[in-house]
């Protein structure tokens, strides 16, 4: 009878649904994937030299593991459960500077269709309490694919042959420092 009272007040302090946690989870997951995979890159691009890329990808990965936060409290604050997930299979090594920035933008689509996922799940239960947390992450994943797509376009219209590469390092470093409000 006590367990089946404190299982109530339990339940009585949650407005969080449990469909909508195990969404929230599934993201949590994500974005420490995403903060997983852009330290790798960015390691990998220390040791090639790519100072520039390296700082705003080892930036990047802060960034999405502050993303990943956020969802953790917002979770725990609604009376659910957060899960810090297991991180693995993460890439060490890469094949060119232009492959990480696609491997980056193709990431970024895939937790852009995730974000979706959970939007459309949060509308159709009428959860409008976490459709309009996640509103945030709308507009950062629209800034985030717009930030992989600028970085890729430096391959296209400068090239790598000859300086290429370490000019589109130091525009990189250019890149990082316009989005994080610095000025050159």
């Amino acid at each position: 009878m006590e367990e089946m009272k404190n299982k109530e007040i339990v339940t009585l302090k949650r407005s969080l649904l449990h469909d909508t946690e195990k969404e929230l989870n599934k993201q949590i997951e994500m974005e420490g994937k995403s903060s997983a995979y852009y330290l790798s890159m960015a390691s990998w691009c220390d040791m090639m030299g790519y100072q520039h890329a390296a700082q705003h990808l080892y930036t990047h990965a802060e960034e999405e593991r502050q993303h990943m936060l956020k969802i953790f409290h917002y979770i725990n604050e609604a009376g659910g459960h957060a899960i810090q997930p297991a991180i693995s299979e993460i890439p060490h090594h890469f094949n060119s500077l232009r492959e990480v920035f696609e491997l980056i933008l193709e990431h970024e689509i895939q937790v852009t269709k995730s974000i979706n996922i959970i939007v459309d799940h949060c509308f159709s239960v009428k959860d409008f309490a976490t459709f309009s947390f996640m509103q945030w992450y709308v507009t950062e994943q629209r800034e985030e694919e717009t930030l992989a797509r600028r970085a890729l376009e430096l391959f296209d219209i400068i090239g790598e042959a000859g300086v290429g590469l370490w000019t589109i390092d130091q525009e990189l470093g250019k890149l990082h420092a316009n989005v994080n409000g610095i000025s050159n």
